[in-house]
């Protein structure tokens, strides 16, 4: 059992987590997690999930392994599809979404690596109003695919930030990073996502098109 870690930015701190004021305290358990997409990213998380000792199941384009089963059966739902699936990976989700965690970690990546999507909203942000009734957290969205199965660069830690607006939810995604390998940190609500997801457009033009390569990762330094 662990408080989520919170993140305070200049003088001021959410509403959101202030009313936390790390009393919330999240029970640790093995979990059902359905990941739709088989890219990179969706195996990458999988293997790291499994590593952990959580259940994992696949929905993607292979029939063999459609998304409807996996959604119905995940308690967690993490939505790791290119973000030109992401209109057609919302609606097949959609009618198994109710109530449950889905973790949004898209990136926007359009022409030239550059943003994709007004400054004004997320990916996140558009699938919670396409998905109502879920709990949309955004995560992982920072990180290489090759660093998402460990949480690490070389042995260094880094750090999971998440954003979003229900606080068990936010917990239950700081639990699956952490074991993962991560150190997780709170930033806030959702809208927090549309800073995340700029800050995982920087890092892919630093590995990419300034050639810095994926070997590395954001790290947050707490004093």
């Amino acid at each position: 059992m662990f408080p989520i870690e919170e993140l305070v930015v200049g003088m001021a701190q959410s509403q959101l987590l202030k009313s936390a004021n790390k009393t919330l305290i999240f029970e640790a358990k093995n979990m059902k997690i359905a990941i739709i997409g088989k890219g990179h990213v969706g195996s990458a998380l999988g293997s790291g999930l499994s590593k952990a000792g959580h259940d994992t199941k696949f929905g993607h384009r292979d029939p063999k392994e459609p998304v409807a089963d996996a959604a119905k059966w995940g308690e967690v739902i993490i939505l790791a599809v290119p973000y030109e699936n992401a209109g057609d990976a919302r609606e097949a989700i959609k009618p198994y979404v109710d109530g449950k965690v889905v973790i949004d970690v898209m990136n926007a990546v359009g022409e030239n690596a550059e943003l994709a999507i007004s400054c004004a909203t997320s990916t996140a942000e558009e699938t919670q109003k396409k998905l109502p009734k879920a709990k949309v957290v955004k995560a992982f969205n920072t990180v290489f695919a090759s660093n998402q199965s460990t949480g690490k660069v070389d042995g260094e830690q880094l750090t999971a930030f998440i954003a979003g607006n229900d606080l068990k939810a936010k917990q239950t995604v700081a639990h699956l990073t952490r074991d993962i390998g991560f150190d997780p940190v709170d930033c806030g609500p959702l809208k927090a996502a549309r800073y995340l997801e700029a800050m995982g457009i920087l890092i892919i033009n630093l590995a990419y098109t300034y050639r810095m390569g994926n070997k590395m990762g954001y790290k947050l330094l707490k004093a």
